[in-house]
């Protein structure tokens, strides 16, 4: 009697299969990101997505999803890459005033150098999925940030009058409207004001609000 031969599976080809949804699934993000820099959230739909990636609806579907998926992986993609700029600024050493402002000057970086992805954080969809992830990332962020005003305070560099966790969602907030303004190109930004000066006049004074008052 014959055994019969079990051919074992192709992982290769596995392999190969899964590269290509992943490939697909990342072409068709960046197709909606496009579509949202150019006509806002509006603008994103997965019928227009499959008619610019020449794919069938169903891929689209299939691989990301229906428009508030689409929305939500745009907005993944942007926490990803922010983390990138404020986790290099972590990695330094130095006083609790030289991390921060490695922080500060990082997160301005992201806004300057990559004005899309920051105005996705900065106006998350309108997706409660969305919405929650990048809640938790700012949780974190402005934890992480507490941390170092705490210890600023502890080195009698920022004033203990200060909440440290209030004053981390503050500045964080406060940084988002500045950038926000920052990269207007219309009458609310006055062209005598370049980017670079308004961020520049609003971390000076800062630096000033946090820092221990000298008695007289």
């Amino acid at each position: 009697m014959n055994t019969p031969v079990v051919t074992p599976p192709d992982t290769n080809a596995v392999t190969r299969t899964q590269r290509r949804s992943a490939d697909m699934r990342r072409t068709l993000i960046e197709v909606a990101e496009t579509l949202l820099i150019e006509g806002g959230a509006s603008a994103v739909t997965a019928e227009e997505v499959a008619r610019l990636a020449d794919v069938s609806l169903q891929t689209v579907y299939n691989r990301v999803g229906g428009k508030p998926a689409l929305l939500l992986a745009i907005a993944e993609r942007a926490m990803e890459e922010n983390r990138q700029y404020i986790d290099e600024a972590y990695d330094g050493g130095g006083n609790a005033e030289e991390r921060g402002w490695r922080i500060f000057h990082a997160y301005v970086r992201f806004a300057l150098e990559r004005p899309h992805q920051f105005r996705i954080l900065a106006n998350p969809p309108e997706a409660p999925e969305a919405i929650a992830r990048m809640a938790v990332m700012a949780q974190e962020q402005n934890a992480r940030l507490a941390s170092i005003i705490r210890d600023g305070i502890a080195e009698n560099r920022v004033n203990p009058a200060l909440d440290p966790d209030s004053t981390a969602n503050a500045l964080w907030a406060m940084l988002n409207g500045l950038l926000c303004l920052a990269l207007r190109n219309d009458a609310l930004r006055p062209g005598t004001v370049s980017p670079e000066a308004l961020v520049q006049a609003a971390l000076m004074m800062i630096q000033f609000g946090l820092r221990v008052r000298e008695e007289d």
